[in-house]
């Protein structure tokens, strides 16, 4: 079978190498000639562990390609991936612009029965609308099924998420369309990923509900490890004792300085907006957002607090841009609300990640001081903000980085080390959560 992934981002690139690992023969088409130029230069143009590996090893066995010619591509294969970009607009709502030229230009040049699969997070109703399109282009018989397959990668281990799901979500009202798609999938059938094959408008809820969900219990902890600090509670201790109970589980009770990536601020914001368009307020979820924000600001009053509340002049060290570890993804990160601030209070700021720092230059170019190791960044400091839960921030020599530093101050934005040790050690340490102020 021959496939065509129209969008070379973080969901096309991801599905189109590990469709192509499949077995099938994968074309991954996108309107940048530049990423394009890179991708058959070997060079993965985002930091995404194995995923190299992943397209290298499809692209030896002749199995992936990557082109600018969607025409092409699209004639030559029986279904079509759209997996392009959906950010917002100022209102929360989703911009479908990039979808719907998609769907333009598939109705302009098919001439024969296809299968067209949204992998791009989409509101409810849009693959219905996706076909209209397509149908309203369409000449000479030719005609397609339109299929809703939202994916469910987690940045930092997407690859394993593609092959080893929890599980694949499948929504049609065509049993063609769907013979079609759980065929691609059939790999996943020898290792019992559960299927759930559904209606379109379902399909593309379970999308929103999932991803809703996730950010609520991430702003939930936040809130209770806020009011621990007014209590003198651990919310390390809290966390573990909820997460014991099967009906709520371990897994997003980490309390930080907010969620950030592709994924939760975008898809919150269009949640919310779709149940005001329904005259179905999403209170929650609303709740969830603002909560966030208001999270992504108690890191920087965290910062002036252990200041003395006098940081113009001083100068911090940033450890972690990206919003999450094995990622170089910035987008909605913390770190970028943390660092406006900062400069606004007229600090010198020095920084390092180690995926992420071309990424945040493009933000703030020479405004900032860019680093090779946290001990670089934390030279002359008088306070080291851990931002990204990185490994190698998890056994940095603190003697050492307390030698380096102007003064002997950390906030611990991920609550990377214990709050006695590090104090015992000399330094003057602020948590999240965890019984301070």
């Amino acid at each position: 079978m021959h496939i065509t992934v129209v969008g070379t981002g973080y969901v096309g690139l991801v599905a189109g190498a590990g469709l192509a690992d499949f077995g099938l023969h994968v074309v991954c088409v996108d309107k940048i000639k530049e990423k394009i130029d890179l991708l058959n230069n070997g060079i993965i143009p985002f930091y995404e562990p194995g995923l190299k590996e992943l397209v290298d090893r499809n692209v030896a066995n002749g199995r992936l390609s990557f082109s600018t010619d969607l025409d092409q591509a699209i004639r030559s294969s029986l279904v079509i991936f759209i997996a392009v970009g959906t950010p917002s607009r100022d209102d929360g709502s989703v911009d479908l612009s990039y979808v719907e030229e998609v769907a333009q230009y598939i109705g302009g040049c098919i001439d024969d029965y296809k299968v067209v699969v949204t992998k791009s997070t989409v509101p409810v109703g849009t693959n219905r609308r996706i076909k209209e399109i397509i149908d309203g282009k369409c000449s000479g018989g030719a005609f397609v099924d339109v299929v809703s397959n939202p994916e469910f990668l987690r940045e930092g281990s997407a690859v394993e998420d593609f092959m080893r799901p929890n599980r694949v979500v499948i929504g049609s009202d065509s049993p063609k369309a769907l013979a079609i798609v759980k065929d691609i999938y059939r790999p996943l059938y020898l290792i019992e990923t559960p299927f759930v094959i559904t209606n379109l408008e379902t399909a593309e809820m379970i999308k929103y509900a999932s991803n809703a969900f996730l950010a609520t219990k991430i702003s939930f902890i936040n809130e209770v490890a806020n009011l621990c600090e007014k209590v003198g509670a651990d919310v390390h201790h809290v966390a573990k004792a909820m997460g014991l109970d099967k009906r709520i589980g371990p897994k997003f009770l980490h309390p930080g300085p907010g969620f950030g990536g592709s994924c939760f601020p975008k898809d919150t914001m269009a949640f919310a907006s779709l149940g005001m368009t329904h005259s179905m307020p999403l209170k929650i979820v609303e709740a969830v957002i603002d909560v966030n924000n208001r999270q992504k600001m108690r890191s920087v009053e965290k910062v002036r607090e252990i200041l003395n509340g006098k940081p113009k002049g001083k100068t911090v060290s940033i450890l972690g841009l990206s919003f999450k570890p094995n990622t170089s993804d910035i987008r909605e990160a913390p770190s970028i609300v943390l660092v406006s601030s900062l400069l606004k209070d007229g600090m010198k700021i020095n920084v390092y990640d180690p995926a992420a720092i071309k990424e945040f230059k493009s933000i703030f170019k020479d405004k900032i001081s860019y680093c090779n190791d946290p001990y670089e960044a934390s030279t002359g400091a008088d306070v080291a903000v851990i931002v990204t839960e990185w490994n190698e921030f998890r056994n940095l020599d603190l003697e050492r980085l307390k030698g380096l530093m102007n003064s002997p101050n950390m906030v611990d934005l991920r609550n990377v080390y214990d709050p006695e040790k590090t104090r015992s050690l000399g330094f003057n340490y602020i948590g999240v959560g965890r019984g301070n102020s």
